[in-house]
C-alpha cells in the first residue's frame, strides 16, 4: 500500500471519528488532485532520460540549458554498489517510494509534507556516472526544490 493510500485510509477513519462524512470526499478528491499522474515518457530512451519541459520545475543532468542542468552524481563503488546504496538511501527519506527498478535504473516518487504534491525522480547508473532527472508531476515552478533534492541526495551518497 502505498504511503499516500495509508494517509488517505486514515483521514477516512478519522473523519468518520468526527462524523463529518461531507468532508471525506471532498478532500480525498484534492489529495488525489495534487499527486498527479505519473508521465508515460519516465524512462530510459534510446540510452536518454527524458528531457525537461519547458518550466522550470525540473533538473536533468542530461540537459544542456542552465535551467535545468545539474551535475550527474558519481558512483559509490561498482554501478550495482552505487545502486544498491541509492536504493538504500531513498529508503530511508520520508514520503520517497521506490516504484521502478532494473539494472542501472531507479525511479522514486517523492511526496510533499503538506499537499502531497508527487515528483519523480530518475537515475540511471552508468559505468562513470549516475544521471539523475528530477521533475515535478503539477504545477509551473518549484521554487527549486528539486535540484535542492537531488544535491541532498549528492550529498547523503558521499558520506
Amino acid at each position: 500500500m502505498s504511503p499516500a493510500s495509508v494517509w488517505q485510509n486514515a483521514l477516512i477513519r478519522a473523519t468518520r471519528r468526527t462524523y463529518k462524512p461531507a468532508l471525506t470526499l471532498p478532500l480525498l478528491v484534492l489529495l488525489s488532485a495534487c499527486s498527479g499522474t505519473a508521465p508515460d515518457n519516465l524512462g530510459i530512451h534510446d540510452g536518454q532520460l527524458s528531457a525537461c519541459p519547458d518550466s522550470p520545475n525540473c533538473v536533468n543532468s542530461q540537459a544542456s540549458d542552465a535551467r535545468h542542468a545539474i551535475e550527474p552524481l558519481p558512483l559509490q563503488g561498482t554501478a550495482e554498489e552505487t545502486q544498491a546504496r541509492l536504493k538504500a538511501l531513498l529508503s530511508a527519506e520520508p514520503r520517497v517510494s521506490v516504484v521502478e527498478e532494473a539494472p542501472g535504473y531507479l525511479r522514486a516518487e517523492f511526496s510533499s509534507k503538506l499537499m502531497r504534491f508527487v515528483d519523480d525522480v530518475e537515475f540511471m547508473i552508468g559505468a562513470a556516472e549516475v544521471d539523475v532527472r528530477s521533475a515535478s508531476r503539477l504545477g509551473y515552478a518549484d521554487f527549486d526544490v528539486n535540484r535542492e533534492r537531488i544535491e541532498h541526495l549528492r550529498q547523503r551518497l558521499s558520506e
